[in-house]
């Protein structure tokens, strides 16, 4: 079972020397924040939720070295409450993140569904936008990972060892046996 302090490990085993970031559970709202006066950045998510933990450390992984200085990586949250419109356009933003997410999922032996993230809309259908998502996953497949989507998420498989396949095919059969 992957666990909250499992995953805070293996994030820091992986990034804080090169990245100065540390990943901490416990919080109401997840957050990013920027440097402290230590150089240490703080991905901070919600309470002991792997999910939680995995969707943001998926939204660091997209962020470059300029909206890693940024509070929450300087972008913009609309709250639940979004109209169809506004629906659309967060899923549009959220396809890379969580892309990177469904593959931390699968590497760590968890399932993944897609986050619509709005309760305003409670006969939405998110089915297009898992099917782009898991488009996305086998695009970031067939052509490379990453480089620190492939670091954390071969850490995660090493970690929770649920096969012998190398990484990179335990993701091809994951997201085939998810996409049938």
């Amino acid at each position: 079972m992957l666990t909250a302090e499992i995953l805070e490990k293996t994030f820091k085993d992986v990034f804080f020397n090169a990245y100065k970031t540390t990943l901490c559970g416990g919080f109401d709202e997840p957050f990013y924040l920027a440097s402290d006066s230590d150089g240490i950045a703080q991905i901070q998510y919600r309470y002991d939720y792997a999910s939680s933990a995995l969707h943001e450390i998926s939204h660091w992984c997209v962020a470059g070295e300029a909206r890693r200085q940024l509070d929450d990586f300087g972008y913009w949250y609309a709250e639940d409450g979004r109209s169809e419109a506004q629906q659309k356009q967060f899923e549009q933003v959220e396809i890379t993140p969580q892309s990177y997410e469904c593959i931390f999922h699968w590497a760590a032996g968890m399932s993944f569904d897609v986050s619509v993230d709005n309760l305003a809309l409670p006969d939405y259908d998110p089915t297009p936008f898992r099917r782009t998502v898991y488009d996305n996953v086998k695009t970031l497949l067939e052509n490379g990972l990453p480089k620190r989507v492939e670091q954390f998420a071969q850490a995660l498989y090493l970690r929770t060892a649920q096969s012998s396949l190398p990484l990179q095919q335990f993701l091809r059969e994951s997201h085939e046996n998810n996409c049938r």
